[in-house]
């Protein structure tokens, strides 16, 4: 395993982090299975492990906490905070009155003193960002995070971030978590060109594109659309739709793409993540230990620039075939009123 300094924090990550999002009730219940999996992580020397409050609304934490008793100095560990937490008012999102709260919880699950990268999972337009970058540059100074970080953010908010950091004496965001697969190439035009230009690390999310890149779907197959992710957000896996036929045609390209080269489709994606110049670190998801062997399998994968231009010419870079993320989208596209003047004064004349 190969390691990368996360942008400039001095910290030297593996460039494969152990994403923990499957660890619990919504993906392997089996506590002692998922510590199974960190440890074999750990031993194959990957040192980056990443997880967040909402995931499985904590018990992903917990598992982590459980996996870490005796090796926590040896890793890096990553936590987020936005997500409702549980019922009631004031327990989500990006406010002082929250992180406060939510940083001290992640703590106890994760049973520890300290953690290393804190990420805010979502932008949150109801808070202003300097209230969320000095409750963030506190908790630095209190020494309960080493540094933080944000997750999905578009370019133009990491910018104004930074600005809003500069002009008042705070500490910045020093690593994004975006979305970046072959499939969702849209970061590759703003925000990870903002990240480099800010010398943030960039660890990335969803490289097999929500399973899309492990060979499961298949064009002219049958979608189970009752069981596991499908389940849960069938329209972005009925092969009916034609944003999802879009995504099996461009799957069926990268098959032979693969093969071309002796590597699975899982290799290939994962690979293609960690070649751009900008990412630190490719976050792997595995829910069983079958899983993550066959992603560690490729770990040495080198795709040489043939293997990126035949890349190049299925999904052009800078181009999404699918939206990444259907847990957010930003709220000058989202809300009508953001987009169209009131009916009167629409017209210029």
């Amino acid at each position: 395993m190969r390691y990368r300094y996360l942008g400039r924090t001095g910290m030297e990550v593996s460039v494969h982090c152990l994403g923990t999002m499957m660890f619990g009730a919504v993906g392997n219940p089996d506590h002692d299975d998922c510590v199974r999996i960190v440890h074999a992580a750990l031993d194959r020397g990957i040192n980056f492990v990443d997880t967040a409050d909402m995931y499985s609304a904590g018990e992903s934490e917990e598992i982590v906490g459980k996996a870490l008793k005796g090796r926590r100095d040896d890793v890096v560990l990553a936590t987020k905070v936005h997500f409702p937490m549980g019922e009631g008012r004031n327990r989500g999102g990006n406010g002082r009155r929250w992180i406060t709260s939510a940083v001290e919880d992640s703590l106890r699950r994760l049973g520890t003193d300290w953690i290393d990268l804190y990420q805010v999972h979502r932008p949150d337009h109801a808070t202003d960002v300097e209230e969320t970058l000095s409750v963030l540059t506190d908790l630095v100074r209190q020494g309960k995070i080493r540094a933080f970080g944000c997750s999905t953010f578009p370019a133009e908010e990491i910018a104004d971030a930074y600005h809003v950091a500069e002009r008042r004496g705070l500490h910045r965001f020093r690593t994004e978590q975006p979305p970046y697969s072959i499939l969702a190439r849209g970061v590759e035009a703003n925000v990870l060109p903002a990240c480099r230009r800010y010398g943030m690390g960039v660890l990335t999310w969803g490289p097999l594109a929500s399973g899309f890149l492990t060979g499961r779907y298949r064009k002219g197959q049958d979608v189970d659309l009752n069981t596991g992710r499908a389940a849960l957000t069938p329209g972005r896996f009925d092969p009916s739709l034609p944003v999802n036929a879009a995504k099996l045609d461009v799957v069926e390209q990268l098959v032979e793409v693969a093969a071309g080269i002796g590597s699975s489709l899982p290799e290939l994606a994962v690979a293609f993540a960690a070649a751009h110049p900008a990412v630190t670190s490719v976050i792997i998801g595995p829910r069983t230990m079958e899983q993550l062997e066959a992603l560690l399998k490729g770990a040495a994968l080198t795709l040489d620039d043939d293997t990126l231009d035949r890349i190049d010419a299925i999904v052009p870079p800078g181009t999404n075939v699918y939206h990444p993320d259907g847990a957010w989208t930003h709220p000058a596209l989202a809300e009508t009123a953001q987009r169209r003047r009131p009916l009167p004064d629409r017209p210029a004349a």
